[in-house]
């Protein structure tokens, strides 16, 4: 089958692109996917992520399968002017509940206007690229609701009279997602669809995808007829075993020292990420491991600095503040395989990554700054998959995710609770260090839930009913 791919993300690099990898790598170990995947990686609605839009930012590119597309949108507008009119259309469907009829009806003639254009975009690229099935990532969320009309209207056509379609997969979705914009406070999704927010609907191109039965429950409200399966993450295989060349090279590149333990936060520096949560319990780690003679830990962020500038300044401070930007690395975005850049430094993927976590004694931080933004939230497992403990701010799915008894240092975002988090994960970092037996099977026991929390045979299955309705 040949698969292409849209995400709605905006962004060269992300966990879920991560996901997708792991995924796609099911599908080609059972022989059903082939070649490259042609990606449309949602630059061209995205002004939000003001580094990316219209059409990509400075991040390196490297994947094995992955074909980044170039497609032109031709609707007569300079960039600024669209960027303009894109989030002028997301934050009035975000405010769609308090305006009145007139504005109401401005913001469907506007956001007709946009859409045109981008179903003549995606009409194209279906055409050049033509898949069997399109992977559209994250697309139902309203950050661009002209461009997901577009490819709904776009793919109805081109499927047609073919087989094959479009699998919708969702990880968030509108009420679960409360996201709010820092300067107004106002949601920068409406709380449920509207009728300006296209959705996937019961038709014969159409699979539905959520990853968590939270989200299927929310999605029986929606005023469609589609009923969403529900195929949780897979997780990445970590080999176990010394870090090889590539893995020492980076950390000297990095200039982490030897013998200090490496602190993993597979996030983007994104203001609801929590990442100033995590800057802050490394200072406090730091007091603890220099009273007890113990080596200090590095923290490293998947994310990069430029996604969320003004929070980025942010974070950068409150390190440079608390004494710890010497021990903080920002990663510029994890690839989705390691691979040595222009310049000859390694840019390791997430599971050389934890591999080299792993090889140090480390752990995984995880510390949303919120508690009703992630809908699953991957740290604790990426910990699990490695053999590595973890430390874990309380947030609403966690328990229906990985079970209360999860083992892990729980946080708290206050003050003392961060303190308090700190000493207890600096005491479970001694024991990892010294192989302790009862935080060895605790680990054991990590690794056994997340594998029975996130099956690969699902997907197996899917990828089988795919390739079956195109005739492979």
């Amino acid at each position: 089958m040949r698969i292409a791919l849209v995400s709605g993300d905006g962004l060269p690099m992300s966990g879920l692109l991560t996901v997708f990898r792991n995924i796609l790598e099911t599908g080609r170990e059972l022989g059903l996917v082939d070649g490259q995947v042609p990606t449309d990686l949602g630059y061209a609605w995205r002004p939000d992520k003001e580094g990316y839009f219209p059409a990509g930012g400075p991040r390196p590119l490297h994947s094995p399968w992955m074909e980044p597309t170039r497609q032109s949108l031709r609707d007569g507008l300079d960039d600024a002017e669209r960027g303009r009119r894109l989030l002028a259309v997301r934050d009035a469907v975000a405010a769609w509940d308090t305006l009145d009829a007139g504005a109401r009806a401005e913001t469907g003639r506007r956001t007709a206007a946009l859409t045109a254009p981008f179903e003549e975009y995606f009409t194209a690229w279906l055409a050049e690229h033509r898949p069997d099935w399109v992977v559209a990532i994250n697309m139902t969320l309203s950050d661009g609701v002209p461009a997901t009309a577009g490819l709904h209207a776009a793919a109805g056509a081109y499927f047609a009279d073919r087989p094959g379609g479009v699998v919708f997969w969702d990880h968030d979705l509108f009420g679960s997602c409360a996201i709010r914009d820092p300067d107004t406070g106002a949601r920068v999704y409406p709380p449920e669809p509207n009728e300006l927010t296209p959705l996937p609907q019961d038709t014969p191109h159409t699979r539905w995808v959520v990853i968590s039965e939270g989200l299927a429950k929310e999605t029986a409200g929606y005023p469609t007829d589609a009923v969403p399966e529900v195929l949780t993450n897979l997780l990445p295989r970590v080999p176990t075993g010394a870090p090889e060349e590539r893995h020492r090279e980076f950390a000297r590149q990095q200039g982490l020292a030897e013998g200090r333990p490496l602190l993993l936060d597979p996030v983007r520096v994104f203001q609801v990420k929590g990442v100033d949560v995590a800057v802050r319990l490394l200072a406090e780690m730091k007091e603890v491991a220099r009273a007890a003679g113990d080596p200090v830990p590095y923290l490293l962020v998947f994310g990069g600095l430029d996604e969320d500038p003004r929070y980025a300044r942010e974070v950068v401070a409150l390190s440079e503040r608390l004494g710890v930007a010497e021990d903080v690395r920002f990663l510029d975005g994890v690839p989705l395989s390691s691979f040595r850049d222009g310049e000859g430094r390694w840019r390791l993927d997430e599971v050389d990554l934890l591999r080299l976590a792993a090889s140090r004694a480390g752990g995984v931080v995880f510390t949303p700054g919120v508690t009703d933004v992630e809908t699953m939230g991957l740290g604790p497992a990426l910990a699990a998959v490695a053999g590595m403990p973890c430390a874990v701010t309380e947030y609403d799915v966690f328990a229906p995710v990985y079970g209360e008894g999860f083992g892990r240092v729980r946080l708290g975002t206050g003050e003392a609770e961060v303190r308090a988090g700190a000493a207890a994960f600096c005491e479970v970092l001694r024991r990892y260090r010294a192989g302790d037996a009862a935080l060895r099977e605790e680990l054991a026991a990590n690794r056994r839930a997340v594998e029975e929390r996130f099956p690969r045979e699902p997907w197996e299955r899917f990828w089988r009913e795919l390739a079956e309705a195109v005739g492979e």
